[in-house]
């Protein structure tokens, strides 16, 4: 492994065993959690408490340099001397994801080792990549970021992927979306392990907003493309180029001369969503641009992605961002409120 190229920061309990936080290079993620759980050490001892965790970065390398050099940071020690460990967060990872699991097997093997042996796991965006890499998460729910969804269903068939979902938390293991989002799983895991008023001001203090549960709102879809099956490809085609209308599965299937049954199950094999969701989707998310960019009602632009009853295209809505058309408008377009 390249020096410098992956490090890992650690969380060690007063118990002087210890749990850990690992990341490759991207340094708001590191920066965020480290600042956190140290707020939160702290109001715990104002409280009258001992101190629940020691913070310490650990890593594989001595040094570590992000952004071409224009940060470094000194792990405190090294994954070797960790022997026990409660909870493990993998920071999120910068792009090239094959090659950061080829060349970090031996941090891989070390989280399995250590979930095996009773520690907690948490990834945070792309640090999912890392996680699933240890096949911990196989079977499992997981999040990452929407981004980069269809290459994680690629790389791990076997994982349960929601990217609609926020946080996920499954057998002490934790997962969240993209971004910033890091920062809401940190607040849940500080209700977690301390209490829930140290958790509520952590969130006043780093102005965090409390029990978000989706990402939705901000997924941009773009339809998984990625497959190799020729005829989904040209069925998405087809559905993404009739938004404004409402498209039959049964004419859909017929028109491809594929059986129904068959072409429901290639379609979700190739893109993860029935063809009825895929149709949703790509709607909705023309939708979407129209409230962002436009004036336009609420029925002028239902009736422009296929939908003419108001309470379904509403539910639809709903369900894919987490929030109302009216809602959505008010959020991402301030001409529509003038």
């Amino acid at each position: 492994m390249d020096k410098g190229y992956f490090y890992l920061c650690s969380i060690r309990n007063n118990s002087n065993e210890t749990s850990y936080h690992i990341s490759q290079n991207n340094l708001s993620s590191i920066v965020g959690t480290y600042k956190i759980f140290t707020r939160a050490n702290e109001y715990w001892k104002k409280s009258g408490k001992r101190e629940l965790f020691k913070i310490e970065l650990a890593g594989i390398s001595k040094k570590v340099e992000l952004y071409n050099g224009l940060f470094t940071v000194t792990p405190h020690t090294n994954i070797s001397a960790i022997s026990k460990t409660h909870l493990i967060i993998i920071p999120s990872l910068n792009y090239n994801y094959q090659k950061t699991v080829k060349e970090n097997k031996l941090v891989i093997d070390w989280i399995e080792k250590q979930y095996k042996h009773g520690a907690e796991v948490a990834s945070i965006c792309t640090g999912a990549f890392l996680l699933a890499s240890s096949g911990l998460l196989d079977g499992k729910a997981c999040s990452t970021h929407w981004a980069v969804a269809d290459n994680f269903r690629i790389m791990f068939p076997k994982v349960n992927l929601q990217t609609d979902k926020l946080i996920t938390d499954e057998n002490g293991i934790y997962t969240n979306g993209g971004a910033f989002s890091f920062l809401n799983l940190v607040i849940y895991l500080i209700e977690k392990y301390y209490d829930r008023q140290t958790a509520i001001f952590c969130s006043k203090v780093f102005q965090i907003e409390m029990d978000r549960q989706s990402q939705s709102a901000f997924m941009i879809f773009k339809g998984q493309k990625l497959h190799g099956d020729e005829m989904v490809q040209q069925a998405q085609t087809y559905i993404e180029s009739k938004v404004d209308e409402k498209i039959s599965v049964e004419a859909l299937s017929s028109k491809f001369a594929v059986g129904r049954r068959n072409f429901d199950r290639r379609f979700i094999k190739a893109t993860g969503n029935t063809p009825v969701e895929y149709a949703q989707r790509v709607k909705i998310e023309v939708a979407k641009k129209a409230f962002e960019t436009s004036r336009k009602t609420i029925n002028e632009v239902m009736y422009e992605v296929g939908y003419s009853d108001v309470k379904a295209f509403r539910e639809v809505f709903r369900k894919i961002t987490g929030m109302s058309p009216l809602e959505y408008r008010s959020k991402y377009n301030k001409e529509a409120l003038v």
